[in-house]
């Protein structure tokens, strides 16, 4: 049998299975579902540590100092701060990498669902982070009397590494976009 007779026989029994392993590989995307699961819960998480602040400081608000009372509302902004992450990462990761949403008609769908992509979930992550952590330095610049100093100068170490990532990023992102 010639060559390209022998060629031919071998891409076709190779074509056979081609199409199983690519239905089986695009499936695999399934796979992540549960890690969406698993986010709702930490969602979740973070409603009842919400919660749980307020029940905790509510009764003290009267007899708080001012200070008192900005460091728990930036407590409150944290949290909510993180809630609004781990939803972003929810819808835009499985809309990304799993499937599509189909709620297009629903009056309270988000304007932002469906158009974020992976590059814009990146850089909507380090702002997040780079906003928490900033509100974890102002936290400790209120309280500067009793933070240790070796801790402060590590937080604002941090909190310039979030933000030189930050920059660096959409800095990449530019670079790449305009390479297209």
């Amino acid at each position: 049998m010639p060559i390209d007779k022998q060629i031919d026989v071998v891409e076709r029994k190779f074509r056979k299975l081609e199409s199983p392993l690519e239905r089986v590989i695009f499936g695999s995307r399934w796979l992540m579902a549960p890690f969406y699961l698993g986010l709702i819960g930490s969602l979740a998480v973070l409603m009842f540590k919400f919660l749980q602040e307020l029940i905790h400081f509510f009764p003290l608000a009267s007899s708080s100092q001012e200070s008192e009372v900005i460091l728990w509302v930036l407590s409150l902004i944290d949290l909510s701060l993180a809630g609004n992450l781990v939803l972003m990462v929810i819808f835009s990761g499985y809309e990304n990498f799993v499937s599509k949403i189909d709620i297009a008609s629903h009056e309270d769908r988000p304007d932002w669902m469906g158009t974020v992509d992976f590059s814009g979930l990146k850089l909507k992550l380090i702002a997040s982070i780079v906003a928490i952590s900033g509100i974890h330095l102002l936290k400790s610049f209120m309280a500067i009397d009793s933070i240790n100093k070796e801790n402060l100068m590590w937080l604002l170490i941090l909190h310039g590494t979030f933000v030189a990532s930050g920059v660096l990023l959409a800095v990449m992102d530019y670079v790449t976009e305009k390479s297209h």
